[in-house]
Protein backbone atom coordinates (compact mmCIF):
# COMPACT_ATOMS: atom_id res chain seq x y z
CA UNK A 1 0.00 0.00 0.00
CA UNK A 2 1.00 3.58 -1.01
CA UNK A 3 2.77 5.08 2.25
CA UNK A 4 1.25 8.32 1.31
CA UNK A 5 -2.21 6.65 0.35
CA UNK A 6 -1.80 5.65 4.41
CA UNK A 7 -0.97 8.76 5.49
CA UNK A 8 -3.56 11.07 4.09
CA UNK A 9 -6.70 8.03 4.13
CA UNK A 10 -5.46 6.51 7.46
CA UNK A 11 -3.24 8.86 9.88
CA UNK A 12 -4.92 12.51 8.65
CA UNK A 13 -8.28 11.58 9.25
CA UNK A 14 -7.76 10.12 12.65
CA UNK A 15 -5.51 13.12 13.57
CA UNK A 16 -7.76 15.50 12.67
CA UNK A 17 -10.97 13.86 14.19
CA UNK A 18 -8.67 13.42 17.80
CA UNK A 19 -7.89 17.11 17.35
CA UNK A 20 -11.50 18.01 16.72
CA UNK A 21 -12.82 16.23 19.87
CA UNK A 22 -9.32 16.94 22.38
CA UNK A 23 -9.75 20.39 20.99
CA UNK A 24 -13.57 21.42 21.98
CA UNK A 25 -12.63 19.36 25.52
CA UNK A 26 -9.75 21.36 26.07
CA UNK A 27 -11.00 24.67 24.52
CA UNK A 28 -14.69 24.28 26.71
CA UNK A 29 -12.72 23.98 29.83
CA UNK A 30 -10.29 26.80 29.51
CA UNK A 31 -12.38 29.56 27.17
CA UNK A 32 -15.56 29.04 28.31
CA UNK A 33 -16.30 32.58 27.89
CA UNK A 34 -14.80 32.77 24.30
CA UNK A 35 -17.21 30.06 23.34
CA UNK A 36 -19.26 32.28 20.80
CA UNK A 37 -19.65 33.51 16.78
CA UNK A 38 -18.55 36.97 18.63
CA UNK A 39 -21.14 38.72 16.00
CA UNK A 40 -20.09 41.71 14.56
CA UNK A 41 -23.68 43.04 14.04
CA UNK A 42 -23.11 46.40 15.44
CA UNK A 43 -20.50 47.27 13.30
CA UNK A 44 -22.58 46.13 9.99
CA UNK A 45 -25.90 44.33 10.24
CA UNK A 46 -27.03 44.48 6.43
CA UNK A 47 -24.92 41.84 4.67
CA UNK A 48 -24.30 39.95 7.53
CA UNK A 49 -28.26 39.75 7.69
CA UNK A 50 -28.16 38.06 4.29
CA UNK A 51 -25.09 36.55 4.15
CA UNK A 52 -25.83 34.42 7.46
CA UNK A 53 -29.31 33.41 6.40
CA UNK A 54 -28.35 31.84 3.03
CA UNK A 55 -24.87 30.14 4.60
CA UNK A 56 -27.03 28.72 7.44
CA UNK A 57 -30.20 27.66 5.62
CA UNK A 58 -28.42 26.00 2.84
CA UNK A 59 -25.26 24.32 4.93
CA UNK A 60 -27.96 22.87 7.06
CA UNK A 61 -29.64 20.81 3.56
CA UNK A 62 -26.07 20.01 2.55
CA UNK A 63 -25.49 18.74 5.59
CA UNK A 64 -28.17 16.66 5.95
CA UNK A 65 -27.69 15.45 2.24
CA UNK A 66 -24.04 14.48 3.24
CA UNK A 67 -25.23 12.57 5.66
CA UNK A 68 -27.73 10.29 3.47
CA UNK A 69 -25.38 9.71 0.80
CA UNK A 70 -22.20 9.08 2.47
CA UNK A 71 -23.21 7.34 5.71
CA UNK A 72 -26.61 5.75 4.06
CA UNK A 73 -25.58 2.53 2.14
CA UNK A 74 -26.97 2.42 -1.15
CA UNK A 75 -28.40 -0.80 -0.71
CA UNK A 76 -30.11 0.30 2.07
CA UNK A 77 -31.78 3.33 0.15
CA UNK A 78 -32.66 0.90 -2.50
CA UNK A 79 -35.10 -1.08 -0.01
CA UNK A 80 -36.72 1.79 1.09
CA UNK A 81 -37.92 2.60 -2.39
CA UNK A 82 -34.87 5.40 -3.49
CA UNK A 83 -33.72 4.32 -7.17
CA UNK A 84 -29.68 5.43 -8.15
CA UNK A 85 -31.50 7.30 -10.68
CA UNK A 86 -33.69 8.99 -8.01
CA UNK A 87 -31.03 9.74 -5.03
CA UNK A 88 -28.59 10.92 -8.36
CA UNK A 89 -31.39 13.63 -9.75
CA UNK A 90 -31.84 14.73 -5.69
CA UNK A 91 -28.07 14.76 -5.04
CA UNK A 92 -26.96 16.66 -8.17
CA UNK A 93 -30.40 19.30 -8.25
CA UNK A 94 -31.86 19.61 -4.60
CA UNK A 95 -28.29 19.33 -3.44
CA UNK A 96 -26.39 21.25 -6.00
CA UNK A 97 -28.97 24.19 -5.06
CA UNK A 98 -28.25 23.94 -1.12
CA UNK A 99 -24.94 23.90 -2.04
CA UNK A 100 -25.02 27.24 -4.35
CA UNK A 101 -27.07 29.14 -1.64
CA UNK A 102 -24.84 28.07 0.94
CA UNK A 103 -21.86 29.51 -0.72
CA UNK A 104 -23.51 32.43 -2.12
CA UNK A 105 -24.06 33.20 1.59
CA UNK A 106 -20.24 32.61 2.44
CA UNK A 107 -19.17 34.52 -0.27
CA UNK A 108 -21.26 37.69 0.92
CA UNK A 109 -19.79 36.90 4.30
CA UNK A 110 -15.94 36.67 3.51
CA UNK A 111 -16.20 39.46 1.71
CA UNK A 112 -17.81 41.33 4.19
CA UNK A 113 -15.05 39.97 6.55
CA UNK A 114 -12.42 41.12 4.37
CA UNK A 115 -14.08 43.97 2.87
CA UNK A 116 -15.11 45.93 5.74
CA UNK A 117 -12.01 47.95 7.63
CA UNK A 118 -13.37 47.54 10.95
CA UNK A 119 -14.64 43.89 10.48
CA UNK A 120 -11.03 43.05 8.98
CA UNK A 121 -9.06 44.31 12.04
CA UNK A 122 -11.57 42.88 14.66
CA UNK A 123 -11.52 39.35 12.71
CA UNK A 124 -8.86 36.66 14.04
CA UNK A 125 -6.40 35.08 11.63
CA UNK A 126 -8.30 31.96 12.67
CA UNK A 127 -11.66 33.65 11.42
CA UNK A 128 -10.29 34.70 8.32
CA UNK A 129 -8.79 31.24 7.72
CA UNK A 130 -11.58 29.41 8.22
CA UNK A 131 -13.76 30.99 6.04
CA UNK A 132 -11.31 30.87 3.19
CA UNK A 133 -10.91 26.67 3.71
CA UNK A 134 -14.91 26.40 3.92
CA UNK A 135 -14.84 28.04 0.60
CA UNK A 136 -12.63 25.95 -1.03
CA UNK A 137 -14.51 23.05 0.77
CA UNK A 138 -17.68 24.10 -0.68
CA UNK A 139 -16.12 24.78 -3.85
CA UNK A 140 -14.69 21.43 -4.69
CA UNK A 141 -18.17 20.29 -3.40
CA UNK A 142 -20.01 22.60 -6.26
CA UNK A 143 -17.73 21.28 -9.07
CA UNK A 144 -18.21 17.88 -8.02
CA UNK A 145 -22.36 18.26 -7.76
CA UNK A 146 -22.91 20.21 -10.66
CA UNK A 147 -19.60 20.63 -12.57
CA UNK A 148 -18.43 17.01 -12.81
CA UNK A 149 -21.66 15.47 -12.81
CA UNK A 150 -23.24 17.14 -15.76
CA UNK A 151 -20.22 17.95 -17.36
CA UNK A 152 -18.68 14.78 -17.82
CA UNK A 153 -19.69 10.98 -17.10
CA UNK A 154 -19.89 11.61 -13.67
CA UNK A 155 -18.43 9.56 -10.13
CA UNK A 156 -20.49 7.17 -8.22
CA UNK A 157 -19.28 8.19 -4.64
CA UNK A 158 -21.17 5.86 -3.25
CA UNK A 159 -19.22 2.76 -4.02
CA UNK A 160 -15.82 4.45 -2.89
CA UNK A 161 -15.85 7.10 -0.75
CA UNK A 162 -18.79 6.19 1.04
CA UNK A 163 -17.87 2.94 1.87
CA UNK A 164 -14.35 4.51 3.04
CA UNK A 165 -15.96 6.99 5.38
CA UNK A 166 -17.67 4.37 7.04
CA UNK A 167 -14.84 2.03 7.42
CA UNK A 168 -12.99 5.24 9.17
CA UNK A 169 -16.35 4.95 11.76
CA UNK A 170 -16.15 1.79 12.29
CA UNK A 171 -12.02 1.70 12.86
CA UNK A 172 -11.24 -0.44 10.14
CA UNK A 173 -10.24 2.01 7.75
CA UNK A 174 -9.92 0.88 3.85
CA UNK A 175 -7.53 3.30 1.85
CA UNK A 176 -7.92 1.41 -1.19
CA UNK A 177 -11.15 2.80 -2.01
CA UNK A 178 -9.52 6.24 -2.46
CA UNK A 179 -7.24 5.37 -5.05
CA UNK A 180 -9.04 5.75 -7.68
CA UNK A 181 -11.02 8.46 -6.73
CA UNK A 182 -10.94 11.60 -8.74
CA UNK A 183 -8.61 14.50 -7.83
CA UNK A 184 -11.12 17.21 -6.99
CA UNK A 185 -13.08 14.86 -4.91
CA UNK A 186 -10.32 13.55 -3.05
CA UNK A 187 -9.36 17.18 -2.70
CA UNK A 188 -12.97 17.69 -1.15
CA UNK A 189 -12.20 15.16 1.90
CA UNK A 190 -9.29 15.83 2.59
CA UNK A 191 -9.95 20.15 2.99
CA UNK A 192 -12.83 18.70 5.29
CA UNK A 193 -10.96 16.40 7.32
CA UNK A 194 -8.48 19.55 7.49
CA UNK A 195 -11.79 22.23 8.78
CA UNK A 196 -12.59 19.16 11.42
CA UNK A 197 -9.29 19.58 12.85
CA UNK A 198 -9.33 23.29 12.75
CA UNK A 199 -12.33 23.90 13.73
CA UNK A 200 -12.25 23.86 17.75
CA UNK A 201 -9.78 27.07 17.66
CA UNK A 202 -12.28 29.40 15.58
CA UNK A 203 -15.88 30.67 16.01
CA UNK A 204 -16.86 27.47 14.42
CA UNK A 205 -17.63 26.19 18.12
CA UNK A 206 -20.82 27.99 18.35
CA UNK A 207 -22.64 25.40 16.43
CA UNK A 208 -22.06 23.86 19.46
CA UNK A 209 -24.26 26.61 21.76
CA UNK A 210 -27.46 26.08 19.73
CA UNK A 211 -30.11 27.49 22.48
CA UNK A 212 -32.43 24.74 22.40
CA UNK A 213 -33.81 25.31 25.82
CA UNK A 214 -35.09 28.67 24.44
CA UNK A 215 -38.12 26.17 22.63
CA UNK A 216 -39.50 24.75 26.41
CA UNK A 217 -38.49 28.36 28.04
CA UNK A 218 -41.74 30.13 29.26
CA UNK A 219 -42.73 33.52 27.54
CA UNK A 220 -41.64 36.31 28.59
CA UNK A 221 -44.91 38.44 29.57
CA UNK A 222 -44.09 42.57 29.32
CA UNK A 223 -46.21 44.48 30.83
CA UNK A 224 -46.60 48.62 30.79
CA UNK A 225 -45.62 50.47 33.98
CA UNK A 226 -48.32 53.34 34.63
CA UNK A 227 -47.19 56.18 36.80
CA UNK A 228 -49.57 56.97 39.64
Amino acid sequence: MNVWNQFFWVIFPYLMITVFLVGHFFRYLTDQTGWTSKSSEFLEKRSLRWGSLLFHYGIWFVFGGHVVGLLVPKSLLSRVGVSDEAYHLMAVYLGGLAGLIAILGLLILIVRRYGDTYISLTSSFGDKLIAVLLLLVMGFGIYNTLGFNLLTEGFDYRSTISPYLRSLIIFAPDSRLMMGVPLTYQLHVFLAFLVMGIWPFTRLVHVWSIPVAYVKRSPIIYRSARLK
